[in-house]
């Protein structure tokens, strides 16, 4: 496999989408990171000692941010928390403090893709006003406007953006250059490869994409019906679950599952990341938050040998890649009792110019042009991948029915129902969302 044509496309509206299936140093954190650092942050101190809790999940691209949140912040009087999380724990608790009237967390991480769903049921406080208060002082206004424009529902801001992350393909580039492979464009040339490797006795299953039944299954399976053209409804908010699209997208996952360990069912991001670290895959689509702990000698003996690529189209007549964009941000759930001015300025401060320098590569942030071929070793991929993502479908029903579907999707990969019987099912779950 060679390195695709350089085509350093700028940021463009189809950022605004995001996907849920998706990332220290100071006190009140109990994680390091190389990439996170000490930025001015200048808010109004309670009288009283207290303490604001950060809920966001661990990954080496989104603690660059929170620790420097937490190491910035943190004063005598207040101390920033953050418990490190997964991301599936991250997801239930962040359910739990919107439930009710108060909440447990006074800063959320928030995603573009449920940013609709949340707005509209009023658990997040509007942003405008503070933006504007503060955006002189942090220089927010060189945040990227598709990505704020991807945390915004019905012309109102909710999450201040901290970074996007995109589909982008690992492969091993020495098992390729072995065997004069050239990087897969489509899922077809994919299984080739595939199926090449297996043949030269490299490895049993040389595929590896994260397809945890209880999440990321679904946000695969949203990106397949993307690089054909479709999502789960349709501008008109009709849902398209029984769709040739949506059948397609589902037939074309299981042509994959041959080359992949059986047990994907059960794999996440990290396991995923750990099937490249032992030299058990030799390519694997991941988020962008994912790709630099590969590249990293003390994670791997086999990081010299990764490289990357935009990940490729479903089949030879799709529009668009197979890729979710994903919008990571702050918000303000609407049941803290803390001062939402001091908040502001916390999350303000953990997206500022320098914040955000030092997280790359680990991260691809939100301020316009910071990533590059130069300064990423990701950074080509990641602009290829995010210039050839479908334009996003807005709507405030996408979540909750990727939700009841994503039991579905899992069943059907599993061979538990047909295509056929499947996409009827999700279909009615979707429409059962859609009438409230």
């Amino acid at each position: 496999m060679h390195t695709t044509q350089t085509r350093m496309l700028a940021l463009t509206a189809a950022a605004v989408v995001g996907t849920f299936a998706l990332s220290g140093c100071g006190a009140g954190s109990r994680t390091v990171n190389d990439n996170a650092t000490e930025v001015t942050c200048d808010y109004e101190a309670p009288a009283e000692a207290t303490t604001v809790d950060v809920l966001a999940y661990n990954s080496s691209a989104i603690d660059p941010f929170t620790d420097t949140m937490v190491a910035s912040c943190t004063t005598d009087e207040v101390t920033v928390k953050h418990d490190p999380i997964d991301f599936g724990g991250q997801v239930t608790k962040t359910t739990a403090t919107l439930a009710g009237e108060t909440g447990t967390y006074d800063i959320v991480e928030t995603y573009g893709f449920v940013i609709p769903s949340l707005a509209t049921d009023e658990k997040l406080v509007p942003l405008d006003d503070l933006f504007e208060k503060y955006a002189d002082d942090y220089d927010l206004d060189e945040l990227s406007e598709s990505m704020r424009t991807g945390m915004s529902y019905d012309g109102q801001l909710y999450a201040l953006p901290m970074q996007a992350q995109m589909f982008v393909m690992a492969y091993r580039a020495d098992v390729c250059d072995d065997l004069g492979l050239e990087v897969p464009t489509t899922f077809g040339e994919m299984m080739e490869a595939a199926q090449a490797i297996k043949d030269a006795g490299v490895m049993e299953y040389p595929i590896a994409l994260p397809w945890l039944a209880t999440s990321d299954i679904a946000t695969s399976f949203q990106a397949t019906m993307n690089s054909l053209g479709a999502d789960y409804v349709d501008e008109d908010g009709n849902v398209t679950l029984d769709t040739p699209e949506a059948k397609a997208a589902l037939e074309a996952m299981l042509s994959l599952k041959p080359y992949m360990d059986p047990q994907v069912t059960t794999f996440d991001q990290p396991k995923v990341q750990q099937q490249m670290y032992n030299g058990t895959a030799a390519m694997s689509i991941m988020f962008s938050g994912r790709m630099n702990d590969l590249t990293l000698e003390s994670n791997s003996k086999l990081s010299d040998t990764f490289e990357f690529a935009a990940p490729p189209k479903a089949d030879d007549s799709a529009e668009y890649l197979y890729d979710r964009l994903s919008i990571d941000g702050w918000s303000i759930p609407f049941n803290t009792e803390l001062d939402h001015d001091m908040l502001f300025v916390m999350m303000a401060s953990a997206v500022s110019e320098d914040a955000s320098t030092a997280s790359v590569p680990a991260a691809y942030p939100a301020r316009e042009g910071m990533v590059t071929t130069e300064n990423s070793p990701y950074g080509e991929a990641a602009n290829d991948s995010i210039a050839g993502a479908m334009p996003p479908i807005v709507s405030p029903i996408i979540a909750p029915i990727s939700t009841e579907v994503t039991p579905i999707i899992a069943r059907i990969i599993s061979g538990e129902l047909s295509v056929d019987e499947g996409a009827a099912q999700m279909q009615a779950a979707g429409e059962a969302v859609a009438a409230g």
